[in-house]
């Protein structure tokens, strides 16, 4: 087994950063989902609120990054080291985090709201509430810091799809971290509890990914549809939802590459 592909999503909800390399973190990939858009409530707006957010791709660069947006001048944004404190929720039902204002007009102009870009200057503040050791953080991620995805399960998927007359869909439907081929269609359901080596990094596989309707948006258009959400609640409705990647924790800091080897003990 290797890694495929690796992807960070620096702002939460935007359009995926493909690398070559990334270094892990004990909260995730370095600068992944260290940025949220709020709303007037100070609740983290994603994708189930906003398609829109697809179409919001980002540039990192040293202590900051740069927004792009359809029809609007890019705008750089410094980490706001010193910007004015604040909490906010990732979602309404969570506790919440310590965050930095960073931004508001851009925001609030591209999402037609009032909105403001918050950044997540600690990311020791956030603990995992399930499935997680007392000591493990996370960003602002939905839960966990990394997901991994198999390709063998989504060949799976789109089997079921094109059989039952739909179209295929892409991997980055589902929004991984890190992919990885030459397993088995869901063999990683079997990785749960185990220890997955990616290179020479250490993850714990540590839960299932319950899939929402996140799933149904085209990530390069924002198009909604019904894909593959339904095929999912047919073939994989579980106890915990509609299963497709695995959340994983990391053990250790380090770098992972593509083509990085992939073993689970």
């Amino acid at each position: 087994m290797r890694i495929t592909a690796l992807y960070s999503y620096p702002v939460k909800g935007c359009h995926r950063v493909a690398h070559r390399s990334a270094v892990v973190e004990p909260w995730g990939l370095a600068g992944d989902r260290r940025w949220l858009m709020v709303d007037a409530d100070g609740v983290g707006i994603t994708q189930r609120d906003d398609p829109r957010l697809t179409r919001l791709t980002v540039t990192p660069r040293t202590s900051g990054l740069v927004l792009h947006a359809p029809g609007m001048a890019p705008l750089e944004v410094d980490e706001p080291v010193d910007g004015p404190e604040d909490f906010v929720r990732v979602f309404s039902s969570k506790p919440p985090v310590p965050v930095r204002l960073a931004e508001k007009e851009w925001s609030s102009r591209f999402l037609e709201r009032d909105a403001r870009l918050v950044w997540q200057a600690d990311p020791t503040s956030r603990p995992i509430e399930s499935h997680a050791r007392v000591d493990d953080r996370v960003s602002l991620a939905d839960g966990f810091p990394v997901l991994l995805a198999n390709e063998g399960s989504l060949s799976a998927l789109n089997d079921w799809l094109v059989e039952a007359g739909e179209e295929p869909v892409p991997m980055t439907r589902f929004r991984p971290n890190l992919v990885v081929e030459g397993a088995p269609p869901w063999a990683e359901d079997d990785w749960l509890g185990r220890t997955v080596r990616i290179g020479e990094v250490r993850f714990r596989a540590a839960k299932s990914c319950a899939r929402c309707v996140v799933t149904t948006v085209d990530q390069d258009t924002g198009e909604v549809g019904r894909q593959p959400l339904r095929i999912l609640g047919t073939h994989r409705r579980f106890g915990d939802g509609l299963l497709f990647a695995i959340n994983l924790i990391p053990d250790m800091s380090g770098m992972v590459y593509v083509d990085d080897p992939v073993e689970v003990g």
